[in-house]
């Protein structure tokens, strides 16, 4: 096993993610024991699948659909321990994923979820977090997201994780326009045990085309104002975001499975 820093230029930065590579799936209990054990935001499983990988992400509760730190790190553990050449193609829940090597870094290619407006329930649950009233709020498949009107709201933003938790099982993205970056965001999941997320990519499935579409521009510097922090670099390119981000290994380990 090894555990890696996504969307980090060194060690302690970024958003850490536990990664496996098997020969077969483990049963599904099992692999949610070791995230649990792991209690990192999501632990990653890859196996080959003869014209690449299959891929499946943990929480220390439960599967999910999609992750875009923990797919970046399985893709540095495969090209910097496993020595895997070129692109990558992983099959999951939300479709193919594929990630490029560049220059050190690598390119995730992910699935755009473009905004989509709320319900009235969600609406009033959303003012029961913030008393006053946001930008704006919109929702993907598994997020709600709500427009503060600058970084430092964001930045000084002190999540009522308890309200949070209530919207299970939707996150709550909270995010603004940047000083030094086109936008900030910042991510909490605690109903998913992950009270807030340092840095994370398939939020930016979403924020990108918001943003894009804000600013009159495809390509976009976002980062992730959480204690770790994360710079993203993005595009949108039709119906897929493209984010560029940097990996380092901060650990390897053995597993000793119970007989």
């Amino acid at each position: 096993m090894y555990q890696v820093d996504a969307f980090a230029e060194r060690a302690f930065q970024g958003n850490p993610a536990a990664v496996l590579v098997l020969e077969d799936w483990l049963s599904h209990d099992v692999m949610q024991a070791i995230a649990n054990e792991n209690n990192l935001a999501e632990t990653a499983f890859a196996r080959p699948n003869g014209e690449g990988w299959d891929l499946r992400w943990f929480t220390p509760v439960h599967e999910v659909d999609f992750c875009g730190h923990a797919t970046l790190a399985t893709a540095h553990v495969l090209a910097a321990e496993h020595n895997v050449p070129g692109d990558m193609v992983f099959a999951t829940r939300v479709g193919e994923l594929r990630v490029s090597q560049r220059e050190g870094a690598y390119q995730l290619d992910l699935p755009c979820f473009p905004p989509q407006p709320l319900g009235g329930e969600l609406t009033l649950a959303l003012q029961e977090i913030f008393p006053r009233r946001p930008v704006s709020s919109f929702r993907n498949f598994e997020n709600l997201f709500v427009e503060l009107s600058d970084e430092a709201s964001v930045r000084s933003f002190v999540p009522d994780l308890l309200r949070i938790r209530t919207l299970h099982p939707l996150g709550l993205v909270i995010t603004a326009p940047g000083r030094a970056h086109d936008f900030v965001s910042r991510y909490f999941v605690p109903g998913a045990g992950i009270p807030e997320d340092p840095v994370t990519g398939s939020t930016h499935a979403t924020l990108v085309p918001y943003w894009s579409e804000k600013l009159g521009k495809s390509h976009l510097s976002a980062f992730q104002c959480s204690q770790r922090g994360g710079h993203l670099l993005c595009d949108l390119a039709g119906d897929r975001v493209l984010i560029m981000g940097r990996a380092k290994t901060f650990m390897k380990a053995e597993i000793y499975l119970p007989e």
